[in-house]
C-alpha cells in the first residue's frame, strides 16, 4: 500500500463537483458529494474511456461513451456494458487538504 499523498484542497472541489488528479501516478478523478469525497481511477473498465466528463449524481458516475455506470464509493459496475469494477482509492480529509492513497 502506498503512502498518503495530498491531491487537492477542499476548496478546489465544490459539492457535486470533480477534479482530475493523479494518485500514485494513476490518472484519477476526485468527486465530491456534499461533504464526502471519493476518488477513483479515471477509466471506464468497459472500453478505457475517461470518466472525467460523465454525469455524476453523488452516488454514481456514468461513462460518457457507452453509458456504463459505477458506484463511486466502491467502484462496482451498476449497469452494462461494464462488468468489472473501477479501481477506487482511499480518501481522507485533513483540515483543508484532501489526501488519497492507492
Amino acid at each position: 500500500m502506498s503512502d498518503w499523498e495530498e491531491i487537492a484542497q477542499v476548496s478546489q472541489v465544490d459539492p457535486g463537483g470533480r477534479l482530475s488528479v493523479f494518485v500514485d501516478d494513476y490518472p484519477a478523478l476526485l468527486l465530491r458529494a456534499g461533504d464526502d469525497f471519493y476518488c477513483l481511477e479515471d477509466v471506464c473498465t468497459h472500453d478505457g474511456q475517461p470518466l472525467t466528463d460523465g454525469p455524476f449524481n453523488g452516488t454514481s458516475i456514468e461513462c460518457p461513451r457507452h453509458g456504463a455506470r459505477f458506484d463511486v464509493s466502491n467502484g462496482a459496475p451498476l449497469c452494462m456494458p461494464a462488468t468489472a469494477p473501477v479501481r477506487v482509492f482511499e480518501v481522507e480529509v485533513r483540515g483543508d487538504a484532501v489526501f488519497a492513497r492507492a
